[in-house]
C-alpha cells in the first residue's frame, strides 16, 4: 500500500477508508483528523501543506489527498 493509504488507514482506522471517495462528506474525516493527515504528511513525506490548499476536495479520497501531495512536492 501507499504512504497515503497507509497514513489514511492509521488515522480514520475504517475498513476501506483508503477506498473511499467521501471521506470528509461522509464525516470520516473531521478537521481534527485533517490536522493528524497534515502532520503525518510533512513528517513521513517531506510535504508541506499551505493553509490555502486545506479544503474538503483535497481530503475526500486518498486520490485526491495523493494528487495534492505530488502537486505540492513538484512546487
Amino acid at each position: 500500500m501507499d504512504e497515503i493509504g497507509a497514513i489514511l488507514n492509521e488515522i480514520v482506522r475504517a475498513e476501506g477508508a483508503a477506498e473511499r471517495e467521501d471521506l470528509v462528506d461522509g464525516g470520516l474525516l473531521d478537521s481534527f483528523a485533517i490536522v493528524s493527515m497534515i502532520a503525518a504528511i510533512s513528517e513521513r513525506c517531506g510535504v508541506r501543506i499551505p493553509p490555502l490548499e486545506i479544503v474538503p476536495e483535497n481530503f475526500n479520497s486518498a486520490k485526491a489527498i495523493r494528487a495534492l501531495v505530488l502537486r505540492l512536492a513538484e512546487e
